[in-house]
């Protein structure tokens, strides 16, 4: 569905098409609300790394600090635009995979899987495995590329482009199976749901004779560059929508937007509360707002647009045969 919004009209972002196709007021409110759901997922990854980074390797820090210069770092990234992201993107690009693969070759090696614990298959039939894909995991990660439609508009749009992008989703998709059937067959279904970082558990259990243990760092690099690169991500969003709204530059749009973001990353005091409102709230009734229902609504009205201006081009191009 992305992506045909974006095949509709080329040259405009997710703001510009709001403002355009929704109008100036009612497209500036929901593109003001979009940037807010923006920074609100930034706040989350935010925390989530502040926690992890607790967890596995600064045990002693305050995780407030531990926040505050992950959001300046990453501000700092924002400050420089999206071309400069996606190129840093496509050189740590193969560090991730490289991650990744010797992890699950560890796993492998270490004895870890134990394929009884995914049966039994469909033993309820595929009511369970629909109720369970949505909203839950339609909305988280999935729906989360409503983010692309800001960056879709600097691309290079050549043949290649519809190809390569539902490839990307396609590998995306087959690689967090991947991951999240590998954390079931170590750790077992009923640990693997209930645990707040599956694979992290997964991963502490590699040893290897007392010389390989601990690979916690591994996993760290792999968490920080993938939340690191997320956060900028939703940020640049955030910004580039407030400054479409308010006309003010980008740059001076940056400081406050990263200040809300460290703020909003406290709105849950306690950790259990921050993942019960993730759950129950934002994945279930505020993301599928913005991820389903506003998209939907642009493109009934791109398609309406559309139907309009090619019956009046038809009825000028009538009028014009009939003067002939």
């Amino acid at each position: 569905m992305y992506l045909w919004i974006h095949q509709l009209d080329k040259g405009k972002d997710l703001y510009e098409l709001l403002q355009y196709y929704i109008g100036k007021i009612p497209g500036s409110v929901l593109g003001f609300f979009f940037a807010i759901h923006f920074m609100y997922e930034t706040s989350r990854n935010l925390r989530d790394m502040g926690e992890v980074t607790v967890l596995t390797l600064l045990n002693r820090t305050p995780i407030a600090f531990i926040m505050l210069v992950a959001i300046l770092v990453v501000g700092n990234t924002v400050r420089y635009g999206p071309e400069v992201l996606m190129r840093t993107c496509t050189i740590l690009f193969p560090i991730v995979i490289l991650s990744y693969t010797v992890l699950i070759v560890l796993i492998t090696a270490a004895g870890l899987l134990h394929v009884e614990n995914m049966q039994p298959i469909l033993e309820k039939g595929l009511p369970p495995v629909w109720s369970a894909a949505f909203p839950e995991i339609v909305s988280f990660p999935f729906g989360q590329t409503i983010l692309f439609l800001v960056f879709f508009k600097i691309t290079e749009h050549d043949s290649k482009f519809n190809k390569a992008l539902l490839s990307a989703y396609g590998v995306v998709s087959i690689i967090l199976t991947i991951i999240n059937q590998i954390n079931i067959i170590v750790l077992g279904p009923s640990l693997a749901i209930n645990a707040s970082t599956p694979l992290l558990e997964t991963i502490q259990l590699i040893q290897f004779a007392g010389v390989l243990e601990r690979m916690d760092a591994i996993f760290a690099l792999v968490l920080f560059l993938g939340l690191g690169i997320k956060m900028a991500a939703f940020f640049i969003g955030a910004v580039t929508g407030l400054s479409r709204i308010t006309n003010i530059k980008y740059k001076l749009l940056i400081l406050p937007t990263g200040i809300t973001i460290y703020f909003l990353s406290f709105l849950s005091p306690r950790y259990t509360e921050y993942i019960w409102l993730g759950l129950n709230v934002s994945v279930k009734w505020v993301s599928p707002f913005f991820q389903i229902l506003i998209p939907l609504l642009l493109l009934a009205f791109m398609l309406l647009q559309k139907k309009k201006r090619l019956r009046a081009t038809q009825n000028t191009g009538e009028e014009r045969q009939n003067r002939i």
